[in-house]
């Protein structure tokens, strides 16, 4: 048996946090490491109940791991806010400690291998959770490691991430009993030559089915009519220049154009901007009024056969309280402030979408309809902030030629959302975001990468625009078919396939996260009913 000291466990509890980071993409993106990084941390978990220790140990070394791991994976969020960064960082570790605990509690109640099954339903079910809820921050899905091996998991348009999560922890899991087994055998691996072959199978059969998916099926579904895009990365500096006093609005879209017009064609059906291009607030109903939006039109006599989808910062007025977002006017009625999908058809048409998926802290305080008063905490990041309005559920445009889905930002990181917008007629995904918050970090690229996730789920190519970070083109297979440096002003230009096809992710959105979380709260409930019973007799 493998004997670990105090100071061994605190050793293990760091490597683990340390393979974690390294294989998570662009903090090392050794991606065949994640399959063994939770290893170190469940022989501290096996040691600590084998020896019959105080269970709060096993929060506090899986605390050190999940906290090593947040900050090597997203020290990045405190470039836009420090305190709000260290916050979700610290929050995030606490949570990710919590489901580990809860594991053991349950393996201590239930049974061992009982116990270990129940680790992929916990944790899967706390990552539903968290693409759920007011403090939502799902950013470290286990399944979006492999946004940068989009070869390796091709099946997600069955599954979603949800899928990569259990491929792997059952390899983790299977790779701990090995070697724990390894060690109570003298450190013999003769004997350990079957579970070896199984572990093999389970890493390979993913992997092969994806390159089958990929290479010898043949084209993706139905495919419609084709799509010539301009996509705009307009590279303004969200800190110094484009919420600034004395930066119009009509000297960025200015630059916006000029831009766009290096790829002018008749024949480009959609022009794609980024979050925010419009930065000042204005309110909706009263669009045709404002300056900007004249030089819009002005600018659509010559793309005249062009829809134009961009970003803006608005306003919607109502005479009594729509939700929780709206707050009151001093002289009568309500206003709400909205992170905004603006289009602008080729036939004079207006239509608005509102970002639903908002950022904890800056757009959206947590729990704020229950303790109104947080919302004095909002966080100010630039346009709007405080909680803002959104649709009832995911929405997509209609132009005359097709149904495109405004994903703004954070949407882009929650695949039931796309997959919800696919599912209503979508035949494009559009992402606009502004990812220059963070500066040249891992940030904005992990935020690129997690689009080819989306690609997959649904079959649908991504066009990304981003005010700086990476815009770029994405097909059904999520391969990068073009993208852009990093804080450089940019133009793309591309015709993509539109795709008809529905997947099983698309259909039947996030099965596995709505079953698993289910079947985790019965665990619980089942591991406390034994407990009780035990302490009972």
């Amino acid at each position: 048996m493998l004997e670990l000291t105090r100071l061994k466990c605190y050793l293990l509890s760091l490597l683990s946090g340390v393979l974690m980071i390294l294989c998570f993409p662009f903090t090392g993106s050794l991606t065949i490491l994640v399959f063994f990084s939770w290893v170190p941390l469940l022989f501290v978990e096996d040691f600590i109940q084998v020896e019959k220790k105080k269970s709060a140990l096993v929060f506090l070394f899986a605390f050190i791991t999940f906290l090593i791991y947040n900050i090597g994976t997203t020290w990045w969020v405190c470039n836009a806010s420090f305190n709000g960064g260290v916050a979700a960082i610290i929050a995030n570790s606490f949570l990710m400690s919590i489901t580990f605990q809860a594991f053991h509690f349950a393996k201590k109640h239930i049974g061992r291998k009982q116990g270990y099954l129940s680790l992929i339903f916990l944790w899967i079910g706390f990552e539903y959770l968290h693409f759920n809820w007011d403090i939502s921050w799902p950013w470290l899905a286990l399944g979006n490691v492999f946004s940068v091996r989009t070869s390796w998991i091709q099946w997600y348009e069955f599954t979603g991430v949800h899928g990569g999560t259990i491929w792997i922890l059952i390899l983790n899991v299977l790779i701990f009993r090995c070697l724990k087994q390894y060690f109570n055998n003298g450190k013999k691996f003769l004997p350990l030559t079957k579970q070896f072959i199984v572990i093999g199978f389970i890493l390979l059969i993913p992997i092969i089915s994806s390159f089958f998916i990929r290479f010898s099926v043949g084209p993706i579904g139905e495919e419609g009519a084709e799509y010539k895009v301009v996509i705009v990365q307009p590279n303004i500096d969200p800190y110094n220049e484009k919420f600034a006093l004395n930066s119009s609005v009509e000297t960025q879209l200015s630059k916006f154009f000029k831009l766009a017009e290096k790829k002018y064609a008749s024949d480009v059906d959609l022009l794609l901007g980024p979050e925010t291009a419009i930065s000042t607030g204005f309110v909706e109903s009263n669009i045709e009024n404002e300056g900007f939006f004249k030089y819009l039109s002005l600018k659509g006599n010559k793309w005249k056969n062009t829809d134009f989808l961009i970003g803006a910062s608005t306003f919607g007025l109502f005479k009594t309280k729509k939700s929780n977002a709206s707050f009151p006017i001093p002289h009568g009625g309500f206003y709400e402030n909205y992170n905004t999908s603006l289009l602008l058809t080729s036939d004079k048409k207006i239509d608005f979408i509102h970002k639903s998926k908002l950022v904890p802290g800056a757009e959206i305080i947590p729990f704020s309809s229950y303790l109104p008063f947080l919302e004095k905490l909002a966080l100010s990041n630039g346009g709007t902030s405080g909680t803002l309005g959104v649709e009832d559920s995911p929405k997509i445009f209609k132009t005359q030629k097709t149904s495109i889905a405004p994903v703004i930002c954070y949407e882009s990181i929650y695949g039931e959302f796309t997959a919800t917008q696919v599912r209503k007629g979508a035949e494009l995904l559009c992402v606009l975001t502004n990812d220059g918050w963070w500066g040249d970090t891992p940030g904005y690229k992990q935020h690129f990468s997690f689009s080819r996730l989306r690609a997959i789920e649904t079959r649908r190519w991504v066009i990304r625009s981003a005010n700086t970070g990476t815009s770029g083109i994405i097909n059904e297979y999520g391969d990068v078919i073009a993208e852009t440096p990093y804080w450089k002003p940019a133009v793309l230009s591309a015709t993509v396939p539109l795709l008809k096809t529905q997947t099983i992710f698309s259909q039947q959105g996030d099965y596995i996260g709505r079953s698993f979380s289910f079947v985790a709260v019965l665990i619980i409930l089942f591991a406390f009913s034994k407990k009780l019973k035990n302490k009972l007799s």
